[in-house]
């Protein structure tokens, strides 16, 4: 059975010493957030995790979801007592606003528990973590009353939320929905239409869940101008917050999927269902991209999330399986064989692995730290400098942090060989399970073009350089350190090449369109290869010198500057073949016929 432990260790040197989230205790909702008690949230929400999430994860995956002949669903055994504690304990509450029952600590907290989660078992913390986004978009769109409504049930736990947008006939293009809004005369909307892939669309964990649907209103334009966002519950609520009548919406089927199974991916039924408007008509997609950008940053953290869990198995099995001998002789010569840690494709997988995983759970916190900072900084400035780098990154975080965790989780099943192949063992799990991450909450192809089609030229540019100036000032800051000097040229290289190909697009995307299409992947992966140097970077120096204090972790320190080497020998190089990449254009790819592919 696979194993789990949550990187405590690693996520308070991100929080305390990376991030130093001390320093920003004279803003709002971090003074609380003090060392002690962010330690203790960590170490507690590690052992939560590791003693009442975990260990549902495989039995979970094998049981996976029912839908009952009433169209009830239940969830996998363990889940609902799990959840229940998981309420109890509060976990839920960490970052969400205090004037609906939340505690109000800083987002970098919460992001920690959707990590560890996600890690333990992705299946189980899609319930809260969709929810999430759902009250993100009532807390900013919806009105005073729906928010009292709602959100204090939803903040607590005691309901769920979830985001209704697919379509059988639309995913990406959401102008081609077809669920209708009908106004009805006590303000309501009766809502008609089918969505599909609908993650955590119903369960057995809460009593309510409040689905937030996309839909057209009679006479609306036939595009992505007219969308407008409406809340439907499960249940209808009375005045007095009690429970009332079931709202006309079913469960058609739960879908059959590769993996997530333990959540109840659903096709939902609207049958005229009571529904209430939120924010303006025909301005839904401004409300829903509040939700796909928290539930975008999100998936970005299950990347990583599961890369950690695979590589933990992986790990585990170099270390005790015996197979073969070092190529230097044998590393063990009273055993008939050596483990296969000591082989250097092995341990390729494992570093890379390593390194990616750190630097992402560096990056994801930094980017939670932006959020905190684009609403709590002290001048408009910093709040604005804060929303320019999440704003850009967000996809990045999304689409290159999956597609690592993807590569991460294969690379860790192939260091079981055959075993992996096999399901009782559970790398496989991890491989299906971390590959939705790449899909839903907008493809990661869809990622690239809204990095380099939208989030590039705005506003002039002005988040690319703020970028590009904080690499600079970081590569040129002074250190005695062989490794962080070594990281800094490295990385101001790769970020050279990341120059060249932004100026390459701006140069060439307005004559030809097609090349933008073409080169964005590329790009999107370039940026994510430099923005996990930037961390590396930063997490090298303090390494450095921390080496240098009494008393250090020093097996610890030495494995962060082994691991951002690692980066600037053999993830560096590859900014050079992305640049080039980006810079080959659209010829090859647009010129080939429809009846040609086929040839």
């Amino acid at each position: 059975m696979p194993v789990f432990q949550a990187p405590t260790r690693d996520t308070r040197f991100v929080v305390n010493e990376v991030l130093d989230l001390e320093q920003y205790g004279h803003l709002p909702g971090f003074a609380a957030a003090t060392r002690d008690l962010t330690d203790s949230v960590i170490e507690e929400a590690g052992r939560f995790v590791n003693e009442v999430v975990a260990p549902l994860n495989l039995s979970g995956d094998q049981e996976g979801c029912t839908r009952h002949p009433d169209g009830s669903v239940t969830t996998p055994k363990g889940f609902k007592e799990a959840y229940a504690r998981y309420v109890e304990a509060g976990w839920g509450t960490l970052a969400a606003p205090e004037v609906h029952g939340g505690q109000g600590l800083p987002h970098v907290i919460g992001f920690v528990m959707e990590e560890f989660l996600a890690s333990a078992n992705q299946a189980f913390a899609m319930y809260p973590g969709l929810a999430n986004g759902a009250i993100s978009a009532i807390s900013s769109k919806g009105s005073p009353e729906q928010q009292a409504t709602y959100l204090p049930k939803m903040v607590s736990g005691e309901w769920l939320g979830t985001m209704n947008l697919t379509e059988p006939h639309c995913g990406t293009d959401l102008g081609l929905i077809r669920t209708r809004a009908e106004p009805q005369a006590d303000g309501s909307y009766a809502i008609t239409g089918t969505k599909i892939f609908i993650s955590a669309g119903d369960n057995d964990l809460v009593e309510n869940i409040i689905h937030l649907v996309l839909a057209k209103t009679p006479g609306a334009p036939e595009s992505s101008k007219g969308i407008s966002l409406f809340i439907v519950p499960k249940f209808l609520v009375n005045a007095d917050g009690s429970l009332g009548d079931r709202n006309a919406v079913s469960v058609g089927s739960i879908e059959h999927k590769m993996g997530i199974h333990g959540n109840a991916t659903c096709v939902m039924n609207y049958d005229g269902a009571k529904g209430w408007l939120v924010g303006e008509e025909n301005k839904g997609l401004a409300a829903m991209f509040i939700m796909m950008n928290a539930a975008r940053l999100g998936v970005g953290i299950q990347g990583h999330a599961q890369a950690e869990a695979a590589y933990q198995n992986a790990l585990l099995y170099a270390q005790e399986r015996r197979q073969g001998r070092a190529l230097t002789g044998a590393a063990e010569p009273g055993q008939k064989a050596d483990p296969l840690l000591v082989h250097p494709d092995v341990r390729r997988m494992l570093m890379d692995a390593k390194m990616f995983i750190g630097g992402m759970r560096a990056l994801c916190l930094w980017g939670a730290l932006q959020v905190d900072l684009s609403h709590k900084a002290a001048t408009e400035e910093e709040r604005q400098a804060a929303d320019d780098l999440i704003s850009l990154l967000t996809p990045v975080i999304k689409g290159y942090g999956t597609d690592m965790g993807y590569k991460t989780a294969t690379d860790m099943q192939q260091v079981w060989g055959g075993h992996g192949y096999i399901a009782e063992n559970g790398m496989d799990q991890f491989v299906r399970d971390a590959r939705i991450a790449m899909i839903y909450e907008g493809a990661n192809g869809v990622q690239a073009m809204d990095l380099v089609g939208r989030k590039l030229a705005q506003n002039g540019g002005r988040a690319i350089q703020r970028l590009f100036a904080m690499i600079d000032a970081a590569c040129a800051e002074e250190s005695a350190d062989e490794t962080v000097k070594l990281v800094a040229e490295r990385l101001a290289k790769a970020a050279g090449h990341l120059k060249a190909a932004t100026m390459w697009f701006l140069q060439n995307g307005m004559s030809n369109p097609n090349a933008i299409g073409a080169g964005a992947y590329a790009y999107m992966t370039l940026t994510g290869v430099v923005s996990l140097g930037l961390m590396w970077l930063r997490m090298a120096r303090i390494s450095a010198v921390a080496l240098g204090t009494e008393g250090a972790d020093t097996a610890f320190y030495e494995a962060k500057l082994l691991c951002a080497r690692h980066w600037a020998l053999r993830f560096a190089p590859q900014a050079g073949a992305l640049r080039y990449e980006v810079e080959a254009g659209a010829e090859t790819v647009m010129s080939m016929t429809a009846e040609q592919f086929a040839a």
